[in-house]
């Protein structure tokens, strides 16, 4: 796990606490808290159980997405007193750039974002009298063994990634959109039906080039997937927040998580075509097919919303909240994200997820 600097330093940006008897989460306490997620003094400072269980859900999120974040980081971005960890891969940093030469700063600035974004929500429950999040019993999960990454217990897992990629023709479909009930193609078959890497295993992985090459690609169509969920399950939950404030935050948030996709899409768009002569991976020319592919593309196009009598209107797609929280998880965990973790940390993402799900219900 983390030296003892390094463990001096996510003290003061990354350090949770999530209290409560154990229960149905196993052994690390989550039972009693996720039963009943607000308090009375919580009651008293204006927040609801929903909104409670809400920006608890968002805080676990932006947990995972900063532990997922900074493993990128220490590999391909900039190791500064912002984002402190690893000591950079330069092979690895070489084959990202392939897709924008400010991949660095823009790595480091996602990172910094998410974990600022889960602070301050745990400081927000916390001054709301409301247990804030803490999953570092669960950092169990191991790291790269490349050059420039430490070696300390992570939370996700880079190494074994399916990623869906079915966000690129979902955005660039004038006809369909899935709160409608469509299914939209894979952008890029290959990679929603294996286990590739987004980050090299070691640095045996660094050659061939174009083994190197497929890693930093889809690490690429990885950081949009990422952000495309964001995207959508901060609108999706925005719609059951009870206070205001609470409905600001998520708008707020949320508004930058949208940023991050725009970014993110437009550089995976710059990804050359190859296949991995290690995994026979194949990245296509997004090119060759037309509008549903084409890479510049990258402001969503108008689609159906609400109901196909309905003019088609540019939007963030999904947004439906019936379970936003849910399908989030469900996401992530097909993803590959979460191979390797307990029972217990599937059992408190579950429990994290229907808690925030019932948000607005009205009984």
């Amino acid at each position: 796990m983390e030296t003892t600097d390094q463990s001096a330093t996510l003290t003061n940006r990354r350090s949770f606490m999530l209290k409560g008897a154990a229960a149905g989460a196993g052994a690390y306490g989550l039972g009693r808290l996720l039963a009943d997620p607000s308090s009375a003094s919580a009651h008293r400072k204006g927040l609801s159980k929903g909104d409670v269980a809400i920006l608890q859900f968002l805080a676990a999120a932006e947990i995972l997405e900063t532990d997922l974040w900074q493993q990128y980081n220490e590999l391909a971005g900039i190791q500064d007193s912002e984002v402190p960890g690893g000591s950079g891969n330069s092979a690895y940093t070489a084959a990202v750039a392939v897709l924008d030469a400010d991949m660095a700063q823009y790595i480091h600035d996602n990172t910094d974002d998410e974990n600022s974004h889960a602070t301050f929500l745990n400081a927000y429950l916390a001054a709301h009298g409301a247990d804030p999040i803490n999953l570092d019993p669960f950092r169990t999960l191991p790291s790269s063994k490349a050059s420039g990454a430490q070696d300390i217990g992570r939370l996700t897992n880079l190494m074994q990634l399916t990623v869906d990629t079915s966000f690129w023709t979902r955005y660039r479909s004038d006809s369909q959109n899935p709160d409608l009930g469509d299914t939209l193609p894979q952008a890029i078959p290959d990679l929603a039906t294996g286990e590739h890497p987004a980050i090299p295993r070691s640095d045996s992985d660094l050659t061939p080039p174009d083994h190197l090459q497929a890693i930093a690609n889809t690490a690429g169509f990885h950081f949009a997937f990422i952000e495309q969920g964001g995207t959508s399950f901060y609108a999706g939950l925005a719609q059951k927040a009870d206070s205001p404030e609470v409905l600001r935050i998520l708008l707020s948030i949320g508004g930058t998580e949208i940023m991050h996709f725009q970014t993110w899409q437009d550089k995976a768009g710059n990804a050359p075509p190859l296949t991995d002569p290690t995994t026979g991976l194949t990245f296509p020319d997004l090119n060759a097919d037309g509008e549903l592919t084409q890479t510049n593309l990258i402001m969503p196009e108008p689609t159906v919303f609400l109901d196909r009598k309905f003019p088609i209107v540019s939007i963030i797609r999904p947004t439906e909240s019936n379970d936003p929280a849910r399908d989030a998880v469900e996401a992530l965990t097909a993803d590959g994200l979460f191979i390797g973790q307990s029972d217990a940390f599937f059992a408190a993402a579950k429990a994290l997820a229907q808690a925030a799900d019932a948000a607005g219900d009205r009984d």
